[in-house]
């Protein structure tokens, strides 16, 4: 499996675009009622809620490997439950976020070397993936689940913001 050349400066730009995009779905989210968010919308996880809770709850379980916080304790077809309380939601995402910024600041600077291990309840076995392609599917499972959220956002009247990354704003990149 090839894992392409990832780098630090990628996941220092990924963090902040997941900060960015988290916050501006999360204020969508927060215009709407609570019968709005919970409404089950067809998507994977049902509703906005059930998504944005699987996405921390997804977050959680990959940062949980790199010792960055304690995994989740409930399996992945509960996740869309994992917070129930939407205003607990947006400080533990938030607080996570910080985590993950932090974390990717922190990281060695040029490619992405190595490779990870670890328990997959996904797949019910141990397994093993170069951090780049590690990284590029956290980041972009992210992405994926968000644009669910964005679309269920938009068919429920609210207005998330743009979703490009060359449209973060200036001061948002790292370096800043």
């Amino acid at each position: 499996m090839g894992s392409g050349v990832i780098t630090s400066d990628y996941l220092r730009s990924m963090a902040r675009y997941n900060r960015w995009q988290n916050e501006s779905v999360f204020d969508a989210a927060a215009g709407l009622g609570e019968d709005a968010r919970r409404k089950d919308r067809g998507a994977f996880f049902q509703s906005i809620h059930g998504t944005l809770s699987h996405v921390y709850w997804a977050d959680r379980i990959w940062l949980s490997r790199f010792d960055l916080c304690e995994p989740p304790d409930v399996p992945n077809p509960e996740s869309g439950q994992f917070v129930d309380d939407f205003e607990e939601l947006v400080v533990k995402r938030a607080e996570l976020d910080t985590t993950l910024i932090g974390f990717c600041d922190a990281y060695e600077a040029g490619p992405v070397k190595g490779s990870l291990e670890w328990y997959s309840g996904a797949i019910e076995a141990n397994a093993k993936a170069p951090l780049g392609v590690v990284f590029t599917h956290f980041f972009n499972h992210q992405t994926h689940h968000r644009g669910q959220v964005h679309a269920m956002l938009t068919a429920a009247g609210a207005k998330p913001k743009e979703t490009d990354l060359f449209l973060m704003p200036a001061e948002r990149w790292p370096g800043a």
